[in-house]
Formats: C-alpha cells, structure tokens, sequence
C-alpha cells in the first residue's frame, strides 16, 4: 500500500465512550451523528488493529462533521492514538500520546458535511505497529480559544489514511 490508501474508517456506531465527557448519539435526517457539545470537551473513542499494509509513513485523520445549526465560527478538533502494545501496556488506565490537532471552520450552510485533516507523524501514533490493537479518540476541545462555533459539531464519519 502507498500513501493516501485508506487503513481505517470509523462510523459514530462504532464509538467507544468514556465513562464521562462523551458526545452523545444522535440522527439527522436518518443519519447517525455523534453529538460533541459547544461548552464541554468531549470525547468519541474508536478500538480497532492497525492493518498489515501501513508502511510506517504516518496517518492522516480525515473527520467528516457538520455544523448542528451554526454557520459563522470553528470548532477545534484533537485527535490522539493509544497503543495496546503485548504484555506491556496495563489497559487498566488510559495512555493516550499527546494530542494533534486542527481547526476547521463551520460550513456556511448547516448539515453541510465538513472535511478536516488531523496529521499525525509516525512517532505520534504513539509507536504504534502493524498488527497491534490501538484506540483512536477525537475531542472537540470546546475550551480552546480557537473553538468559537456555537452548537454541536455532529460527527458523520472518521477516515484514517497513510500520510
């Protein structure tokens, strides 16, 4: 595989929530959304193995989203990989690598879907290697100076690719 091929795509019902401070379920126009609220970091987490055709190039995030009704603002998106590594890592307790982020502006229409690209360099995905189970968690850091979008920011679908 090369660069840009697709390793992973998550839908909302995939979600893994922590015990607090989640996005919520939710459906707009029959599809299925997560909810991540304007006022509070949220957290959406994704359980999956990384496929044996990642070359080791690094993963970009691709978050699709759509606005709930604002149309002026941005939202501030991180995401963040947590290596489940053999007889090493105690899943008792999380251990997510730092966070990547990135900002993207609501649509000018709401309901329109929205692309933002989180860029994760191989040392970012927390070491992880082909094979292995990982978790990925995206939040909307809602606390940040650069999230001023009023509303939900309504996850519709995650794509993780290779850089």
């Amino acid at each position: 595989m090369a660069s840009g091929d697709t390793l992973v795509k998550f839908i909302p019902a995939q979600n893994n929530p922590p015990e607090t401070g989640y996005a919520t379920l939710d459906t707009r126009n029959n599809h299925l959304v997560l909810d991540f609220d304007a006022a509070t970091a949220e957290d959406a987490i994704f359980p999956e193995v990384l496929p044996r055709h990642y070359t080791g190039l690094g993963i970009t995030a691709t978050v699709v989203w759509m606005a709930s009704t604002a149309i002026t603002g941005s939202i501030r998106l991180e995401g963040s990989f947590e290596r489940h590594q053999d007889e090493t890592d105690d899943l008792d307790a999380d251990s997510f690598a730092a966070a990547q982020g990135v900002t993207s502006a609501a649509p000018a229409v709401s309901g329109t879907p929205q692309y933002a690209a989180i860029v994760f360099t191989n040392a970012q995905i927390d070491g992880l290697l082909v094979g292995e189970s990982f978790r990925f968690r995206l939040r909307r850091a809602a606390a940040d100076v650069a999230d001023d979008m009023a509303g939900d920011a309504e996850l519709l679908r995650i794509e993780l690719k290779e850089t």
